[in-house]
């Protein structure tokens, strides 16, 4: 029996989506960019002499703002090469050959988002603090000493590590659903090509837009973290902020804003790198 339709008037159908995908994202704009506007006249309006932008011409002479600002670049940049070499040899691995594991797995790599930064410094903290009253004597105090080196401080690198670990999980373990790892790797490994070489030539290529978006996240994780730099001693941009906001509020917002707009173009970036790898990598369709 043929299917039974209701014919509506053209256009009434399509017309009432559109009308709340428009409300929809007409809200979502005024919740984010009616805060951002705030901040930007805050920054421009200087009392009693009108609109200036002195504020954001005083970022790049302010004292500490390159060299934190560098500091969480190095310390992203570490953490990203550190957590991308833990985390895709075990992906990959416990998609292949060990697929039982995935639910401890999973557990494991939340554990950072139920245990908060503040528990997670303290347990830093008193493990520095117990190093050199037990191990002055032995090799391992220059190794506590030397993660603590303010000009790049090591341990700050294995915190990060450990709060990304829920993120990058996540973002390579959508990225492999959509990959037929086995069918690349066991195609690989027929050619002759060792394990090494199938995940860095085979695997990896395909999992190019979910180690950018893993990446990405790792990035907008150091350059935003707070608690662990500032309990820990040590001053990275966001520490930075954070301390000049007290005497120099409208160069303290002046930057947020700052590097707001840069976390966003990182990101439209991201996402417009990431759809061209998309599209070039699909098939075109015969006619």
């Amino acid at each position: 029996m043929a299917r039974l339709t209701t014919l509506l008037p053209r256009g009434v159908s399509a017309r009432r989506p559109r009308l709340w995908r428009g409300a929809v994202l007409a809200c979502a704009a005024a919740y984010f960019l009616v805060p951002l506007a705030a901040s930007v006249v805050f920054t421009v309006d200087v009392p009693g002499k009108g609109l200036s932008l002195d504020a954001y011409g005083q970022i790049f002479r302010a004292d500490g703002f390159t060299s934190s600002l560098l500091l969480s670049l190095e310390l992203a940049l570490a953490t990203i090469a550190v957590v991308l070499l833990l985390m895709v040899p075990a992906v990959v691995a416990l998609r292949l050959g060990a697929p039982r594991l995935r639910p401890v797995v999973d557990i494991v790599c939340s554990l950072p988002l139920v245990v908060p930064p503040i528990a997670l410094v303290a347990g830093i903290g008193t493990v520095l603090r117990w190093g050199p009253e037990h191990l002055a004597a032995t090799p391992f105090f220059q190794t506590l000493v030397a993660i603590q080196n303010p000009a790049f401080p090591v341990v700050l690198v294995l915190a990060y590590t450990v709060m990304a670990l829920p993120f990058v999980y996540r973002a390579l373990d959508a990225g492999l659903r959509a990959v037929d790892v086995r069918t690349l790797t066991e195609a690989a490994r027929s050619c002759g090509t060792s394990w090494p070489r199938a995940l860095v030539h085979a695997v990896l290529p395909n999992l190019r837009g979910a180690l950018l978006n893993a990446s990405f996240l790792t990035l907008a994780l150091v350059l935003g973290e707070f608690t662990v730099a500032q309990l820990l001693g040590f001053q990275p941009f966001a520490v930075w902020v954070v301390n000049v906001s007290g005497s120099q509020a409208q160069l303290s917002v002046a930057v947020s804003v700052l590097s707001l707009l840069i976390t966003w173009a990182l990101l439209l970036a991201l996402t417009s790198f990431g759809g061209g790898t998309s599209r070039r990598a699909a098939p075109r369709r015969k006619e």
